[in-house]
């Protein structure tokens, strides 16, 4: 039977994972003044995580020919401690793997049709995950998944009204990786994932903007992520840029999503004289200096570089990242992004964000769900191995 264990030795075992991270193998005598604790706590934390797996000891060849009783180096387990992300697009799904030192093992994906059932997506993250494992996974082999899903996510039960509610998504992965999982907004887990492993590595205060065929975005403030009431946060496609635009699916009208979504854009470029079927096209009439494409991207970008001013002149962001399809565009769109938070913000007596492509592409979301995770598991590890529940935002 499975016991929850206290807080002290869940806080002394993270402790010794995130030292042999930082320095490599070491013997229980290293280890001791490193940590600060106790001969037997440190031992008693040593064993749980050997028990578990977690730390493998050995006895390196040339300590075996010494007299005496030779000392045991402790080692990660690269098989142990696995951690998962998994993006449920729309049309895709995409997995990452990190190992217990914090290495991440690998991205992969592949697409499906938008009507593909629930349980079909799960089966094809279990297949991409096990490709990433190289074959080996199991289920309860994993420390904990990461799930991102489109659309707000809020508590338990309180997301989006479609079906499967997201706390049943949750239970299913669960069901089918024997892992504890938390969820979170797709977009929102890009955010993270850029200012861990992407274009904003290391800052502390960013806002992120996809545009996609969607858009919509994410808030990372003094290094957290931001969610706000009910999950809502970094809903920046629905603030509205034009009161006499065109109908948007919220239910309002001129948000931004009705001018800078993939589809609108390229519904403007064709409006306009521009025949473009798709963003790899936009971006080869832009580069040949097609006039017509120039002219609607300068359009967007300055619609899209108000909507930041204002919201940066809210949150104070050190920098923004721009991400999702439509940053192929490059300077094209970017450029004008620019002179408008230039000309907004610099009035006031503080710096302008900068503005800056995202890095990771579509792999942000399930990179994203690691980091998520990974922050949660520095928390509890190992105590989050042993639960059974479903954790939410």
């Amino acid at each position: 039977m499975l016991t929850e264990p206290t807080p002290a030795s869940t806080a002394h075992e993270a402790l010794v994972l995130r030292l042999l991270r930082e320095h490599g193998p070491l013997t229980r005598r290293e280890l001791g003044p490193l940590s600060g604790l106790s001969r037997t706590t440190l031992y008693d934390a040593v064993g749980a995580l050997m028990d578990n797996g977690t730390v493998l000891a050995s006895v390196p060849e040339v300590a075996r020919r010494r007299r005496g009783r030779p000392a045991e180096v402790l080692t990660l387990n690269p098989g142990a401690g696995r951690l998962l992300g998994i993006e449920f697009a729309r049309r895709a799904v995409r997995v990452a793997a990190m190992d217990a030192t914090h290495a991440i093992a690998g991205t992969t994906g592949e697409p499906h049709g938008p009507d593909t059932p629930w349980q079909t997506r799960i089966d094809l993250a279990w297949r991409l995950a096990d490709r990433l494992t190289g074959g080996t996974l199991r289920p309860g082999a994993l420390n904990g998944i990461g799930i991102g899903v489109t659309g707000p996510v809020g508590p338990s039960g309180h997301g989006p009204l479609w079906s499967p509610r997201h706390d049943v998504v949750v239970a299913r992965v669960r069901e089918r990786f024997g892992a504890p999982a938390l969820i979170d907004d797709n977009t929102r887990l890009a955010t993270l994932a850029e200012t861990v492993w992407g274009a904003a590595a290391g800052e502390r205060n960013v806002l992120y903007l996809r545009l996609s065929h969607c858009v919509g975005g994410g808030l990372v403030m003094a290094g957290a992520l931001h969610r706000g009431a009910d999950g809502r946060s970094g809903m920046f496609g629905h603030i509205s840029v034009d009161p006499d635009g065109a109908p948007c699916e919220c239910g309002a009208v001129g948000c931004l999503e009705t001018v800078a979504s993939v589809g609108a854009v390229l519904d403007a470029c064709r409006t306009a004289g521009c025949a473009v079927a798709d963003v790899s096209e936009l971006v080869t009439a832009l580069e040949s200096g097609d006039e017509i494409a120039h002219a609607v991207l300068t359009q967007v970008g300055a619609q899209v570089g108000r909507v930041l001013a204002d919201v940066s002149h809210a949150v104070g962001p050190d920098v923004i990242v721009i991400g999702g399809e439509l940053v192929d565009a490059g300077r094209a769109l970017m450029a004008p992004i620019e002179r408008v938070l230039d000309t907004r913000i610099a009035r006031g007596s503080y710096g302008v964000p900068r503005v800056i492509p995202a890095r990771l592409g579509d792999r942000g979301t399930a990179l994203g769900a690691i980091a998520l995770l990974r922050r949660h598991t520095d928390r509890e590890t190992p105590g989050l191995r042993g639960t059974a529940r479903a954790f939410m935002p």
